[in-house]
């Protein structure tokens, strides 16, 4: 079972990456795609078999990119198994790479890869939930390089948990954090792009604030005080249901 801060963080995490200058700007397109009608149609009132096909839709959208999260999050712990001997020496390299990913976000070292935008236009989406469910799968592929810090930090902490089942369900929340603004906004665009109009002039502090944080989190990992932070927040577990 997860600690709660560590679920709680993987959460915010994925409602982070939600919120990420590439991802957000672009939400009410992937909205249009997965629902089969343009923003202008999604802002006018529509009956509730319209609003049935919307929320399966969306959730079938969820669940292509949740597989693949989820599908990485089980792989990191495998490979975090293997080298379980080596586990000082693999924290601090994971703690080297997230360090770099959190100056990348600050806008101190600037590295061009996770520029790369690897959306898979031609998927075909809106008119089935199998289309839907398409677009969600190349949404995690072709978003990757983009949220990759967030994501990485995210998998090497996977990559420390004990069992794959954990990292399993770390990857699971992280998904959950991202889905739910994706499922709000695709049940009300107009409120989505009232958020969107007020909030998009704190982009940039959200990406740097990000990026301090994947900062100390690094430091953290290379001095091998990760596991004890967790320790000392163990008490809050104590309010977890």
């Amino acid at each position: 079972m997860q600690t709660y801060p560590i679920a709680l963080a993987a959460f915010l995490a994925g409602v982070v990456s939600f919120l990420s200058p590439c991802v957000l700007p672009l939400v009410p397109g992937y909205v249009s795609l997965i629902s089969g009608a343009t923003v202008d149609e999604l802002r006018t009132d529509f009956d509730s078999s319209r609003l049935r096909a919307v929320m399966l839709k969306s959730l079938a959208f969820i669940l292509g990119f949740t597989i693949v999260f989820v599908t990485l999050g089980a792989a990191a712990t495998s490979v975090g198994k293997i080298f379980r001997e080596y586990k000082g020496l693999m924290s601090q390299i994971a703690g080297g790479v997230i360090i770099l990913f959190g100056l990348h976000l600050t806008g101190i070292l600037k590295i061009s890869a996770l520029y790369a935008d690897k959306r898979m236009h031609n998927v075909g989406g809106g008119k089935t939930a199998w289309g839907s469910f398409l677009v969600g799968f190349a949404f995690a592929f072709g978003w990757t390089p983009c949220i990759g810090p967030i994501l990485a930090t995210i998998l090497a902490i996977a990559a420390s948990q004990r069992t794959v089942s954990r990292g399993i369900v770390l990857l699971a929340i992280y998904s959950m954090g991202l889905a739910v603004p994706f499922l709000l906004t695709s049940l009300g665009i107009d409120r989505f792009l009232a958020f969107y109009g007020r909030f998009r002039r704190h982009l940039h502090a959200v990406e740097v604030a990000s990026g301090v944080l994947l900062i100390v989190i690094g430091a953290l990992f290379v001095t091998r005080h990760f596991t004890v932070l967790s320790g000392y927040l163990g008490f809050l577990n104590r309010f977890a249901l």
